[in-house]
């Protein structure tokens, strides 16, 4: 059956790999499975078709034969149990797998996301200046708590898995703001991630339809 993935006609990002469209490609990528995009608008995600599949009104979501779904945890997790490599073969590992990548969605990406919310959304608020701190150091702890985790391992777990995928799609999301630098091993964690041929050509794809249009 076709695995039919719905990203972006324009993303926000570019095409940058912040889109939660990245997470599929990616793992899709690493288990060597064929897959088509549908690329839906900003007004489309809110049209009855697309709610049918995402009652929420976003992307991406997960088509193969009958089933859908929607959540990128929930949409990786399917992958990882269908297709071999993103799950260990021994219950414990993949245990810990799995918990990994609820620790990505659940306790890293949240601050994460409200870093981003504090620093573009509400930059322009007269609390701002005294609440961003606040939220950066909320990151901060987080990121001193993983990366005292990590240590010099390559993975998480033994591994590359889909806890790794998971973590290293949530922490590229602070790239840009500079924390990331003050913890050296979590880079080397990220750019390993990044390095992955999975990785790259989950990337360019996505990059290739968002490329500028033609003037």
């Amino acid at each position: 059956m076709n695995v039919i993935i719905t990203a972006f006609e324009r993303s926000p990002d570019g095409g940058q790999g912040l889109a939660r469209d990245m997470r599929l490609r990616w793992a899709l990528e690493e288990v060597g499975q064929p897959y088509e995009v549908r690329l839906v608008s900003f007004r489309a995600m809110k049209e009855p078709a697309h709610l049918a599949v995402h009652p929420f009104g976003q992307i991406p979501t997960y088509e193969e034969g009958d089933l859908a779904l929607f959540e990128t945890g929930a949409i990786v997790f399917h992958i990882a149990e269908r297709h071999a490599g993103l799950l260990p073969a021994d219950a414990h590992g993949r245990a810990r797998a799995i918990t990994w990548m609820f620790a990505a969605l659940s306790t890293v990406e949240p601050p994460i996301l409200e870093l981003g919310t504090a620093r573009i959304v509400e930059s322009d608020k007269p609390w701002s200046k005294e609440r961003l701190p606040l939220v950066e150091d909320r990151v901060r702890n987080r990121l001193h708590q993983l990366s005292s985790r990590l240590g010099d391992a390559d993975w998480l777990d033994g591994r590359f898995s889909a806890g790794d995928l998971m973590m290293v799609s949530v922490l590229l999301r602070l790239k840009s703001s500079g924390i990331l630098n003050g913890f050296p091993n979590l880079l080397a964690y990220v750019a390993r991630g990044e390095a992955r041929p999975a990785y790259v050509r989950a990337f360019d794809a996505q990059l290739a339809i968002n490329k500028p249009l033609p003037r």
